[in-house]
């Protein structure tokens, strides 16, 4: 593994007053025009929001090495909490994250890189664009609430609206009110998108949308399926905000929905000096085995996107199989290093949502009788968009079958066997209860969205599908329920002695202890 330490950042960076590390070098170097010329085609709006591109699948040389801080930001986080992945190194002789012993150098790295480096970015575009490239500004609204929205399902309340602003008046928002500040962020930039004049000036700094499609046209279509994947998200926290948020996103007249299979979001590697972190995390470090769940689960069904997603196994007697590593069981040794890894590489583009997840979203839409859509069909046509995005075959067959997940036996120690927890199949059955018809789609939308932890591991605790095997070990103190699971990331704990005003703020609006055991605002323990 590469480098894992921590660095603070003082209050100057989390006010978004200075502190952007080699960003402002960054910018210099990346056009060589005076700021008449980078005015002139848009280069002084458009680099700032290249930046942020990059910083929210976070891969950025601040001065302190590459690919790293991803690992300790989301890697050895969200990735492994989801059940997509899992470490083969034992670290802090098997203690650590894996079984709940949170290490809060990595845990407050999400919210110390996005402050100090990326959300100062978005600022910086904000006032610039604001009133002289509207287009420009609406981009920055859409990649704003993308970025922070991740953050805030990580911690929870979060600074957001009040950033930038006096010393005085920088407080938090509680997650419901950062969540109607996303919306109405989102709202604002479908306006002004909608009405742009077509010229599509942003297309030569656009990293995330696919080549052919890098217009206004597609953004408006990603800010929409971002509205409805954080309406969806508060359906059991606020109702009635939930239903008002997805009636707009399915407003065909809205503009639409990520919906074609290659409407993937995702920021390219081709040409634009950015490197998947998690490419380098697995290919050179080899630490991004596959997870014990993916083993059960899509081994279970016989998924054809099992080799899509991760290489076979390379142990003697296990060779050629797909092998995982179960979550909190606390091992101390190097065993798993020949299981299965991902298949992610430093050119592969990282994933921020994809087509499949917006079908899966229009489906529990539909469940809840938000739409006149048919779950069954939504369902159905997001398991063909992901079979689509990866280039397998055989989605008709797979929604017909019946197979579940398989039990998970462990390769070196019987004891960390366990029995499949996942009991739904792929086929789709209408005269199911409606609890189960959402556990379907949230299991199948899971597996769409590998590899990315985040919206994974939201939805997971959301939902509580797709069931996941339990630690083992919880070494949380009591501090986080083994049944329940982990619900949150607690808040840096460089913030208790940089700034306790804002810690004991965000803490009151978190309304519980700032611990791994506190659920979100969005997180009810109920679907219905």
């Amino acid at each position: 593994m590469g480098q894992k330490y921590v660095y603070c950042i003082g209050l100057l960076c989390l006010l978004g007053a200075s502190c952007t590390g080699r960003f402002e070098e960054y910018n210099r170097d990346d056009t060589g025009f005076t700021d008449e010329q980078q005015a002139y085609d848009f280069g002084m709006y458009g680099i700032p929001l290249r930046v942020v591109q990059q910083g929210i699948y976070f891969n950025h040389d601040w001065g302190g090495g590459k690919n790293w801080p991803f690992q300790v930001m989301q890697n050895l986080g969200a990735d492994m909490f989801c059940g997509y992945m899992h470490d083969y190194k034992p670290f802090d002789a098997g203690l650590g994250n894996s079984v709940y012993h949170l290490n809060d150098g990595w845990n407050g790295a999400m919210w110390e890189n996005t402050y100090g480096y990326i959300l100062t970015e978005v600022k910086k575009a904000e006032d610039l664009t604001r009133g002289n490239v509207p287009a420009f500004y609406a981009v920055s609204q859409i990649l704003k609430v993308e970025l922070m929205h991740r953050v805030s399902d990580i911690y929870g309340p979060v600074v957001y609206t009040r950033f930038g602003q006096s010393v005085v008046s920088v407080m938090p928002d509680t997650q419901k009110e950062a969540y109607y500040a996303f919306f109405d962020d989102l709202e604002e930039a479908v306006r002004l998108l909608s009405a742009d004049d077509g010229k599509e000036a942003f297309a030569r700094f656009d990293m995330i949308m696919p080549k052919g499609k890098r217009t206004y046209r597609q953004w408006v279509k990603f800010a929409n399926s971002l509205r409805l994947r954080l309406a969806v998200r508060i359906a059991m926290a606020d109702p009635r905000k939930a239903l008002e948020e997805a009636g707009k996103s399915l407003d065909a007249a809205n503009g639409g929905l990520l919906e074609q299979r290659d409407d993937l979001v995702a920021v390219s590697t081709a040409g634009t000096g950015y490197s998947n972190p998690l490419g380098e995390i697995n290919t050179a470090w080899k630490e991004a085995s596959m997870n014990a769940n993916m083993e059960s689960i899509l081994g279970g069904y016989e998924d054809p996107r099992m080799p899509k997603y991760f290489e076979p196994a390379t142990g003697e007697g296990f060779s050629g199989e797909f092998r995982g590593i179960r979550q909190g069981t606390g091992f101390n040794h190097t065993k798993y290093i020949r299981h299965s890894r991902s298949t992610v590489t430093q050119t592969s583009d990282a994933v921020l949502m994809t087509a499949a997840e917006a079908w899966f979203l229009r489906a529990e839409a539909a469940l809840r009788g938000w739409s006149d859509e048919e779950a069954a069909y939504c369902y159905r046509k997001g398991v063909e968009a992901s079979f689509g995005q990866w280039g397998v075959e055989g989605a008709a067959a797979y929604l017909e079958s019946g197979r579940t997940a398989r039990d998970f036996t462990d390769t070196f120690d019987p004891s960390y066997s366990i029995k499949a927890c996942c009991r739904v199949s792929p086929k789709w059955d209408e005269s199911a209860p409606d609890e189960v018809k959402l556990e379907k789609i949230i299991t199948q939308k899971w597996i769409a969205c590998y590899p990315e932890g985040c919206e994974a591991w939201a939805e997971q605790r959301r939902t509580g599908y797709p069931r996941l095997f339990p630690v083992l070990l919880n070494k949380s103190e009591g501090k986080i329920d083994t049944g329940i699971m982990i619900r949150r990331l607690n808040f840096p704990v460089s913030l208790k002695t940089s700034d306790p005003p804002l810690y004991e703020a965000l803490c009151n609006a978190l309304r519980g202890q700032d611990t791994g055991g506190t659920r979100l605002w969005w997180d009810t323990g109920r679907n219905f």
